[in-house]
């Protein structure tokens, strides 16, 4: 039996015999006395293996990296000056008396301590990597993470209620992961985007409180923060308003937080108004650790002679900005030219700007190209605006509202974490939580001609505007809410509609016609009529909130079995041809199938 985790043995144990399970994860022979560092999912132990112990001694010169061996040894003090501070293990050693190799290893592809390993290479040799000590920290904090999550919502009466996994295809913003069925012949289900409409039936149940840590599928393109398999912390609570529901959330992410990695939040967190968010930073998730701010100047530049600035300050839909990036003179022109080719990826055409060398001179103590094309009174209107010093720059993004937003809310990041935006604290390096709120209720599809649900279909008005939704739907404000955390949206959520005809409305404004209301969502409407109760509930990325917490590059990095940006997983080497006698039983028939496997 094992006497403790190899990488938990300390001072306590002095003196005492102790049994280990582990990994050999480097061997070292110096002259004649053996030094092995056993590794497990808790650390490292040096392991002393001396001749006088001729037993032991012989099976430690057979022992190469990944072995699997159990050690029984003493534990003792480390000689002077070999103390190793970053260990818990690091004041002590164990001398082998005996060692028995309980599995060999060929040579692993890889060091596991390379730090320089590529992404194929780590999910291709999943399993090695998932023993590098990295790895190993990364899921023990998400365990972590998962466990002070229950712990809280139970304590606050929520219940952990499963939901199906094999579920209807609704409209839910992005593809369904489509499952053939083999019963019923050219019918399918699909793997649920989230437990949205059955956490909703189960509050129409009355199980008031419920929660659950569930796997969810989307069929998006992907990037760091997605997978197409991730994890979320659903919860849903009955009789409750907004207020009350951020302020629950809250608490539950401020308690992970302390209780996982001691870090205080904020308390409370700040509010923002979706309006503010994209009017002053350009985006719904803005990193508030970055101290740069737009300045709106579209109404300023309606009549100057610069056709980029007027033309989008005049069109429908258009806006122009200004950023001023506080000592930003300073910075050489290859820096701005790199800062043009990093706005380019967003769909910008070019990125003006100005160095403000002496504010006081007005035009004369301006330095740009562009500043010939503006009027005194623009000028005087945009440094005034900006609060412009002399030593600043202005960068400026001018085109239709969303490429504005995207493009100069990159730059705003970009120049924010940079070398310079640090050293001119323009970052600043803390939590930075932040509630964002009062989000549309829709959004506008220019290719489809019609508005589409900003978060999803069954989130409720602001009281009062009920009437907008078939009216101005433009103008409906949803009960809905984000948190974001240092440039992330880490949960979303909203208050749910609660009555079958307000939810009828929503579906109008959406185009979505009474029958195939009734096609898609019958099931739901039909419970809405049953005395639903008001509810509301927010879901948080658990696999984001690790990451972050872990200081991670990529979600890829804390879970276990991940997808690559091609959703492909190169361990198992999924997803994989199936044979014709599957395909057969499923009904279904490939089109031109030599050309699939050529693909």
């Amino acid at each position: 039996m094992r006497t403790c985790y190899t990488g938990q043995v300390c001072r306590d144990h002095l003196g005492q015999t102790v049994t280990l399970f582990g990994w050999v994860h480097r061997r070292r022979d110096h002259g004649g006395i053996i030094f092995i560092d056993l590794r497990d999912r808790e650390g490292l132990a040096q392991i002393v293996c001396d001749p006088d112990e001729p037993v032991s001694f012989g099976v430690a010169e057979r022992l190469r990296n990944e072995f699997c061996v159990r050690v029984v040894g003493l534990v003792r003090e480390r000689p002077a000056g070999t103390i190793n501070p970053e260990l818990k293990s690091g004041e002590v050693e164990i001398l082998a008396r005996e060692i028995e190799i309980l599995n060999a290893s060929v040579t692993p592809p890889f060091q596991l301590d390379d730090e320089n390993l590529s992404e194929t290479t780590r999910l291709t040799h999943r399993v090695l990597d998932l023993r590098r000590p990295q790895m190993q920290r990364n899921l023990m904090l998400r365990y972590r993470v998962a466990i002070e999550a229950r712990k809280y919502l139970d304590e606050l009466g929520f219940i952990d209620i499963e939901t199906p996994m094999l579920t209807k295809s609704t409209p839910e913003g992005a593809r369904d992961y489509l499952v053939p069925s083999r019963v019923n012949a050219g019918q399918f289900f699909a793997l649920p985007q989230s437990p949205q409409l059955f956490k909703q039936m189960l509050m129409v149940s009355g199980f008031d409180r419920y929660y659950q840590i569930t796997k969810c599928f989307r069929d998006e393109d992907l990037r760091a923060d997605r997978q197409p398999e991730f994890t979320q912390i659903d919860c849903e609570t009955s009789f409750l308003d907004e207020q009350q529901i951020r302020d629950i959330f809250e608490s539950m992410i401020r308690t992970i937080f302390q209780r996982v990695q001691g870090v205080e939040l904020p308390s409370p967190f700040p509010v923002m108004s979706w309006k503010e968010a994209m009017a002053k930073y350009g985006s719904d998730k803005p990193d508030m650790r970055v101290a740069l701010a737009f300045t709106d100047v579209t109404d300023v530049m309606k009549d100057v002679d610069f056709k980029v600035f007027a033309s989008a300050a005049n069109s429908e839909g258009g806006r122009v900005v200004a950023l001023r990036v506080p000592g930003g003179a300073a910075l050489s022109r290859s820096e701005i030219d790199a800062y043009t080719q990093f706005v380019g990826i967003y769909g910008a055409r070019g990125l003006a700007w100005i160095k403000v060398n002496e504010v006081e001179k007005g035009r004369e103590g301006l330095q740009a190209p562009i500043v010939k094309n503006l009027h005194d009174a623009a000028i005087a209107a945009l440094l005034e605006r900006t609060g412009a010093q002399s030593g600043d720059i202005l960068f400026f993004g001018a085109d239709k509202a969303k490429v504005v937003n995207d493009a100069i809310g990159a730059l705003r990041v970009k120049i924010g974490h940079s070398e310079f935006g640090k050293a001119n604290g323009l970052f600043t390096d803390a939590w930075r939580p932040l509630w964002v709120v009062d989000f549309p209720m829709f959004e506008y599809d220019e290719e489809e001609q019609r508005y589409t649900a900003a978060h999803h279909p069954f989130t409720s008005p602001k009281d009062g505007h009920e009437d907008l939704l078939e009216t101005r739907p433009q103008d409906a404000v949803a009960k809905a809410y984000d948190m974001v955390l240092n440039g992330w949206e880490i949960g979303g959520g909203s208050v749910r509609i609660h009555r079958e005809e307000v939810q009828s409305k929503v579906f109008r404004a959406l185009k979505i016609d009474a029958d195939e209301a009734r096609l898609k969502f019958g099931f739901l409407l039909d419970a809405l009529q049953y005395g639903a109760p008001p509810h509301g509930g927010i879901a948080f990325g658990l696999d984001r909130i690790v990451t972050m917490m872990a200081g991670a590059d990529s979600i890829r990095d804390v879970i276990a079995f991940p997808k690559t940006q091609r959703a492909q997983d190169l361990l198992t080497h999924a997803p994989s041809p199936v044979d014709e006698k599957q395909l057969r039983e499923l009904h279904i028939r490939l089109r031109n199938p030599e050309a699939k496997k050529a693909d």
